[in-house]
């Protein structure tokens, strides 16, 4: 059951003159309705306009791209980064120029951005996948392959674990798209790079797209410096149009409102965890701002849309597939939010 609305979505959402309860979509820091946040958007279109008329390699540089991605580089601990217009078109460029570098092996549930053409993403356990392949690659020469990987798997709400990697022998480059754990992962946000492991073998090149929690139309690529420098020579990145210079403008100068937006968010996925503590189908066990329902039919939708809430209800990335029905929170819910759709879900559960 799609809706519609004429406004933009925040804490709450308007369909049909019906004001709902909007727990869905993925600003998860909330900065699309942050008046801090809106400022600087509206400082950046004044100093740099809408768009830099001129491609990345052209003879006129925009200092502003190469701040960025110093920023980016050290906000993810790599060494060098480059910055896209689009989160989909950082991956591809990263997957582009990684498949050049071994046999790409594509971990379960692969999101299609990160797929090159004839991709087969491999099926089962993606724990099981991971440790399976670190095998494999222990007993093949070096470089002979590429793992490609997600980060997070943001539709059943979980936070991959790349610790097997520590157990890597023979060299090989590790791609991961980071798009729905930069910005939320981590004590600064800065993404699964937290947690990946010291390894002499793994190679690791990050890409991510700004869009999920910072709000920001764009995307990126980190890692070693000569994998950045050879990225950087793709057409991709040459004849492509740089990300709109605002944007990033916006992201070097909002680290305190992304902070602040980080502290709440928390603290409602906290809030949430404890509320529902007692529906065994709404689990949370990887401290992510997605609640994966244990229910895949339209029923949970459409009862919580007939009690003026709406929560993600549909089947992604293949519309074809089956339905997930997630509740998405925000920086921008409130106790009270958080509380009315905890007796929802107790009701329609039948908890005592």
């Amino acid at each position: 059951m799609i809706k519609i609305t004429d406004s933009m979505p925040g804490r709450t959402t308007v369909c049909d003159g019906r004001e709902l309860l909007f727990f869905s979509g993925f600003s998860y820091l909330g900065m699309h309705t942050s008046p801090v946040f809106q400022t600087l958007l509206a400082e950046g279109q004044a100093l740099f306009g809408s768009v830099y008329p001129s491609s990345r390699i052209g003879n006129l540089q925009l200092s502003l791209y190469e701040q960025l991605e110093h920023a980016l580089a050290v906000h993810t601990g790599q060494q060098a980064a480059a910055c896209f217009s689009s989160g989909y078109l950082s991956a591809q460029a990263a997957v582009t120029y990684a498949v050049g570098k071994g046999t790409p092996l594509y971990a379960p549930g692969t999101h299609p951005a990160l797929q090159f053409p004839g991709a087969v993403a491999a099926s089962g356990n993606w724990n099981d996948w991971l440790a399976t392949t670190v095998d494999m690659l222990n007993r093949e020469p070096d470089h002979t392959y590429v793992l490609i990987s997600d980060a997070v798997d943001p539709l059943r709400g979980e936070v991959h674990d790349f610790s097997p990697l520590a157990r890597l022998e023979r060299k090989a480059l590790v791609l991961i798209d980071d798009s729905h754990g930069l910005g939320i992962l981590g004590a600064n946000g800065e993404g699964i790079a937290a947690t990946l492991p010291e390894s002499t073998a793994a190679r690791y090149l990050l890409t991510a797209s700004l869009a999920k929690a910072y709000s920001l139309e764009g995307g990126l690529v980190t890692g070693h410096a000569a994998d950045i420098a050879a990225i950087r020579r793709l057409p991709l990145f040459t004849a492509s149009t740089p990300i709109i210079p605002a944007n990033a403008y916006t992201w070097l100068k909002a680290e305190p409102a992304f902070a602040e937006a980080r502290r709440l968010l928390r603290a409602n996925i906290t809030a949430l965890e404890r509320l529902t503590g007692a529906i065994d189908e709404v689990p949370n066990t990887h401290g992510l701002p997605m609640f994966v329902l244990d229910d895949p039919s339209e029923n949970i939708y459409t009862w919580l849309l007939s009690h003026d809430t709406l929560i993600s209800s549909f089947a992604y990335p293949d519309p074809q597939g089956d339905r997930i029905n997630r509740i998405v929170l925000s920086a921008l819910h409130t106790p009270d939010d958080l509380e009315m759709l905890a007796a929802q879900l107790v009701q329609y559960y039948d908890h005592p």
